[in-house]
């Protein structure tokens, strides 16, 4: 009875106080996460673009792809990652799943994606780029990063997908069982 007398109270406090001062009460209470982007990039050849990462630990090869900006979009962070670091752009995009790394506290979305244009290092952070058959990944590539790109390229279909993905607003909408393309 006491307790829900006080949980009473306290709620209609919570209420009256300043939409910042709740806001802050949230930020300070409520776990925080990076995003980040990753792409698992196929050509019509079946092989998969990794980029070798001067930073990144053990070989520095794996996906592309980095942390988004505050305020941006999935998609648009892959596309500006993408861009900024090899100088290519996305033909084709979609969301092959999202997890959670929650010993660090990052939400990870990993994209299927087709692109445009010629794969090569632009920024200071990239060594190489280049094309690998599955069979012939670099012996250096971790295990983390073979089960990124595993599990994106067995799903024929996505969980999640993201409105407002890209410029034209055409989305990809996906279930288990087919994938249809539709107009927002």
């Amino acid at each position: 009875m006491l307790w829900r007398m006080l949980g009473g109270v306290s709620s209609k406090i919570w209420r009256r106080l300043p939409k910042r001062v709740r806001r802050w009460g949230v930020l300070l209470t409520e776990a925080r996460f990076t995003v980040t982007t990753g792409a698992v990039i196929t050509d019509e050849q079946g092989r998969v673009l990794l980029l070798q990462h001067r930073f990144r630990p053990g070989s520095g090869w794996g996906i592309p792809g980095g942390f988004l900006q505050p305020g941006e979009q999935p998609a648009a962070g892959l596309r500006r990652e993408l861009r900024e670091e090899v100088g290519v752009e996305i033909e084709q995009a979609e969301v092959a799943f999202i997890h959670t790394l929650e010993r660090i506290q990052q939400v990870e979305i990993i994209f299927r994606c087709r692109v445009q244009g010629d794969a090569a290092p632009r920024a200071v952070e990239i060594q190489q780029a280049a094309w690998f058959a599955l069979a012939e990944l670099p012996a250096g590539l971790s295990a983390d990063q073979r089960g990124l790109i595993a599990r994106a390229l067995q799903r024929a279909s996505v969980e999640v997908v993201c409105a407002r993905s890209f410029p034209s607003n055409k989305v990809i909408l996906a279930t288990k069982q087919h994938s249809t393309e539709a107009s927002r």
